[in-house]
C-alpha cells in the first residue's frame, strides 16, 4: 500500500515530488496524484493518529479498486528490440493483444517504457550528478577497523569507524564504536548532526540491516523502523543506495580510502586503552583531514562546508533523538513479554499474540498493529524483574490483589478482639505476609459454618494455650466443643432430627459374618 502519510509529511517539509517518490518507493506520478487528491479532499499535514493509510485511501480513492496489471517480459523485449524494425511501440501493441486475450489489465505506454528502461539501467552510461549545498549526506561504515587494547588482558578489540560525508563539500565526520549494531548506528547519526550543526535534507545510507530491511531496487525499499523514527525526529528523508551500486553514494565510498589512510593508518602505531581515548585521537586527525586543501580546486572541505553548506542545513531540534531499538515478542500466558531478560505486562487480551516493542534507555513501549497498548519504565539491575500494571490483569486476578493484611484485620475486628489477635499472629508468623492470606481466609470463613460468637470464643480459648495459635488449632477447638455439647456439629445435629431410631444393640453383624446361618435361612 502507498504510504500516504509519509508523502504528506515529506511534502510539508518542502521536498520535491521526485525526492518523495524515491523516499516512499513509488512513482512520481503516484506522488503527484496523491498530493492532488489530498488537496481536493482538504487533507494536509499534520494528521491525527486515527488518519491511517487505509483511512486516507478511502477518502482519496473511494471507488477505485486496486488493479492487477500484467507486467511486461523484459528479457523477451530486450531480445526483440535487437531485431531490425522492432520498436517499443510495436511491442506494446503486441503486449496489449496478449493482455486482451488473457483478460488482464495492461500498462499504459509510458509505464510499459518505464519498466523496460528500469531493466536497462545496468547498461546505461554514468554521468555526473550535480549536488546542491546542504542537500545530502552519505553515511557508511569504513572498511578497516581501528583497535583498542584491553588494559587487563591486553587483548586487541576491534573498533568500527562510522563515516558521514556531505555530498557537496565532502566535509567528513568519523567516530569509532565497538560494534555496528542499531544502537551504535543511531547514536552515530545523532553525533553526526551535532557535529554538522544542522540537518541535511537527505540521508543516503548503505544497505546495512540497521538502515534497510529490504532493498532489491529503488522501488521496493523498506527502511528500518528505528531509522525512520530518527528521520522523522530530525525532519529529514532517507533514500538508501541500491544494492551493489556504490556510485549512488560515491563520496562516502571515496572518503573511506581517505579516512583509512589519514586517520586509521596514521594512528596504527598508537595504543589506546579506551574508546573515548581513541575517539579523541580521531577527532584531532579528522580536523586536519577536513582542513587539508583540495588538490584540484580552491579551499578545503571545512571552508567549503562553512561558507556554502552550513547556511542551507535545517536547524537541529530542541532535544536530541533518544536512541530506540525495535524488537518482536510474544505475549506469554502470564500476560507479560520478555525484553532483555526483564518482564513487562500487556493487556491480557493479547495473550499469545506477537507484538512490536520499542526499547529506549528509559522506556519500553509495546505496539500491536501500530497501536500502543502498553508503556513501562525500563527495568535495570538483576534479571527476571517484573513490571506489572494492574489494569492489564484479568478481573479475577485484579480481585485477588485487593486482599491484603489490613482487609483481614478489619474483617476480624467485626468478630472480636480475640479473632483479631489470632489473625495478627498468623500474618506475622510467616516470612512473607501473603503466605498467611489463605489460613486467615479459612479461619474467618469458620464464622459462616459455626457463628461469629463461637469463633470468638474458640480464638479466646486457643490464646490460653499458645500466643500464636493456628487455623487448625482453632478449628479443632470448635469441633471438639460442639461434639462435647451437642454430639456433633450444627449440621450433624440437624441431620439427627430426621434420622430413624437407632438400634439399641448397636451394629449387629449376624451369624453369617461368623460362618453360621442367620435365623430364618
Amino acid at each position: 500500500m502507498t504510504d500516504y502519510r509519509e508523502i504528506l509529511r515529506l511534502k510539508s517539509q518542502g521536498y520535491s515530488e521526485r525526492q518523495i517518490a524515491l523516499a516512499v518507493n513509488c512513482s512520481r506520478n503516484t506522488v503527484s496524484d496523491v498530493l492532488k487528491r489530498a488537496d481536493q479532499c482538504g487533507i494536509a499535514w499534520p494528521l491525527t493518529d486515527d488518519q491511517t493509510d487505509a483511512e486516507l485511501k478511502k477518502l482519496m480513492y473511494p471507488s477505485k479498486p486496486e488493479s492487477q496489471r500484467r507486467m511486461p517480459d523484459c528479457a523477451k523485449i530486450r531480445k526483440e528490440l535487437m531485431r531490425n524494425g522492432v520498436t517499443k511501440k510495436l511491442l506494446w501493441t503486441e503486449y496489449l493483444e496478449e493482455c486482451s486475450q488473457a483478460g488482464q489489465e495492461p500498462l499504459m505506454y509510458s509505464q510499459f517504457c518505464y519498466y523496460i528502461q528500469k531493466d536497462e539501467e545496468k547498461r546505461r552510461a554514468t554521468m555526473h550528478i550535480p549536488r546542491k549545498p546542504g542537500e545530502q549526506v552519505e553515511v557508511d561504515w569504513a572498511g578497516d577497523p581501528a583497535y583498542i587494547t584491553d588494559p587487563v588482558t591486553g587483548e586487541a578489540i576491534a573498533a568500527y569507524i562510522f563515516l558521514g560525508v556531505m555530498s557537496y563539500s565532502q566535509y567528513t565526520y568519523a567516530e569509532a564504536f565497538t560494534d555496528e549494531k542499531q544502537h551504535s548506528w543511531t547514536k552515530a547519526h545523532v553525533h553526526l548532526f551535532e557535529f554538522l550543526g544542522g540537518v541535511p535534507r537527505i540521508i543516503v545510507p548503505d544497505n546495512t540491516k540497521t538502515a534497510v530491511i529490504h532493498n532489491t531496487d529503488w522501488y521496493t525499499q523498506e527502511v528500518n523502523r528505528s531509522y525512520h523514527e530518527l528521520a522523522e525526529h530530525y525532519g529529514t528523508a532517507i533514500i538508501p543506495a541500491r544494492v551493489r551500486k556504490p556510485k549512488d553514494k560515491p563520496n562516502a565510498e571515496g572518503n573511506v580510502g581517505g579516512v583509512s589512510t589519514w586517520i586509521t593508518a596514521a594512528l596504527r602505531d598508537r595504543q589506546f586503552f579506551s574508546l573515548a581515548e581513541l575517539n579523541d585521537a580521531i577527532r584531532e586527525k579528522l580536523r586536519k583531514y577536513n582542513d587539508r586543501a583540495f588538490q584540484k580546486k580552491e579551499g578545503s572541505r571545512s571552508s567549503l562546508f562553512r561558507e556554502e553548506e552550513l547556511p542551507h542545513l535545517a536547524k537541529l531540534p530542541a532535544t536530541p533523538y533518544e536512541t530506540a531499538e525495535w524488537k518482536q515478542a510474544t505475549v506469554q500466558y502470564n500476560y507479560h513479554i520478555a525484553v532483555d531478560k526483564m518482564l513487562y505486562s500487556v493487556p491480557y487480551e493479547y495473550i499469545g499474540r506477537k507484538v512490536d516493542v520499542r526499547v529506549t534507555d528509559s522506556v519500553v513501549e509495546v505496539f500491536c498493529n501500530n497501536e500502543r497498548i502498553a508503556s513501562h519504565q525500563r527495568l535495570k539491575g538483576r534479571a527476571g524483574q517484573y513490571s506489572t500494571v494492574t489494569a492489564h490483569m484479568p478481573p479475577d486476578h485484579q480481585e485477588y490483589l485487593k486482599w491484603d493484611g489490613d482487609r483481614f484485620r478489619k474483617w476480624a475486628a467485626k468478630i472480636g478482639t480475640n479473632t483479631v489477635k489470632v489473625v495478627e499472629s498468623i500474618l506475622t508468623s510467616k516470612s512473607v505476609e501473603q503466605q498467611g492470606y489463605r489460613p486467615c481466609m479459612a479461619l474467618l470463613k469458620l464464622s459462616d459454618k459455626y457463628s461469629p460468637d463461637l469463633l470468638e470464643k474458640a480464638c479466646a480459648e486457643a490464646l490460653t494455650y499458645t500466643s500464636a495459635p493456628s487455623y487448625r488449632s482453632v478449628k479443632n477447638i470448635l469441633t471438639a466443643d460442639l461434639d462435647k455439647q451437642h454430639g456433633g456439629s450444627p449440621k450433624r445435629d440437624a441431620a439427627k432430627e430426621t434420622e430413624q431410631p437407632v438400634n439399641p444393640y448397636g451394629m449387629t453383624r449376624g451369624a453369617r459374618y461368623y460362618g453360621g446361618k442367620d435365623n430364618g435361612q
